[in-house]
């Protein structure tokens, strides 16, 4: 078995049952592209293999590359770093996503996952949390600007659960399998999405104050003209952050560019 790297935050998953259920989530075919994160020593990667008609995968760890396209000789194996590399050039315009990704750098791997365009449907494998913040609504105690970001964009799944025993070296927390899908129509269009995720982040940031006087704070405006904002966007002054769907997210982003609000 390969010697998992702490620096990298590796965590092997290597039961072929579980690797082709998420082999089966991404829901590849002959005609689909299919780029993977991180395949490791490959087991989530022979499962695909099975499936698609091209996989591509990135790996960083130097030492698993020879063994991957040893065992492997129809797959494009990049030795690269995935948060530095360009998806759309390896994969084309139209690919599937998928990978094990590491915890340390999951959030990142997420941003840049979501930035358009979108892959035509996403299979990560991350920590139970993670998933539950990114899959939760408006008024659960798990949602936050990670949610409101996401679902802003595509409807994320959380499928199902993988205890830490099934990994090696174990975790100390479960993981589970997120799917996302994109919207067929994002709440926010492309240009705007830097602004709704500042917009977004910054409300959470004053997540325990109503939301008239986070939205002072963060736009600098007075009083009056956020209550206006508010009023227009049907929004009450006296809620949080927390109580807010996406889709309210983008009607008051909508009515505060309407009223001036910068791009930065």
């Amino acid at each position: 078995m390969a010697r998992a790297k702490r620096r990298l935050s590796q965590h092997f998953l290597t039961d072929p049952r579980l690797l082709g259920r998420i082999a089966d989530a991404l829901g590849a075919g002959a005609g689909d592209t299919v780029l993977e994160i991180g395949p490791g020593p490959g087991g989530l990667t022979a499962a695909l293999a099975e499936r698609a008609g091209r996989l591509v995968a990135i790996e960083k760890d130097s030492e698993l590359v020879p063994g991957l396209r040893e065992r492997f000789p129809g797959v494009t194996i990049l030795e690269a770093d995935a948060l530095e590399t360009d998806w759309h050039a390896l994969a084309g315009n139209r690919f599937l996503l998928a990978g094990n990704i590491p915890y340390n750098i999951t959030s990142p791997l997420i941003d840049k996952a979501l930035e358009p365009p979108v892959p035509a449907r996403i299979v990560f494998l991350v920590q139970k949390e993670v998933a539950d913040r990114v899959t939760a609504r408006a008024g659960e105690r798990a949602y936050g600007a990670l949610s409101a970001g996401v679902q802003s964009v595509v409807r994320a799944e959380r499928l199902f659960t993988i205890p830490a025993g099934a990994f090696h070296p174990r975790p100390k927390v479960d993981s589970a399998v997120l799917r996302f899908t994109p919207l067929d129509a994002p709440l926010v269009p492309n240009v705007e999405q830097p602004r709704y995720r500042r917009l977004v982040v910054g409300l959470f940031g004053f997540r325990r104050k109503q939301l008239a006087r986070g939205l002072r704070e963060l736009t600098g405006w007075d009083a009056r003209a956020v209550s206006g904002v508010l009023a227009r966007a049907g929004i009450p002054p006296d809620v949080r952050p927390e109580v807010l769907a996406p889709a309210a997210f983008a009607d008051l982003l909508r009515v505060l560019v309407d009223a001036g609000w910068p791009a930065r």
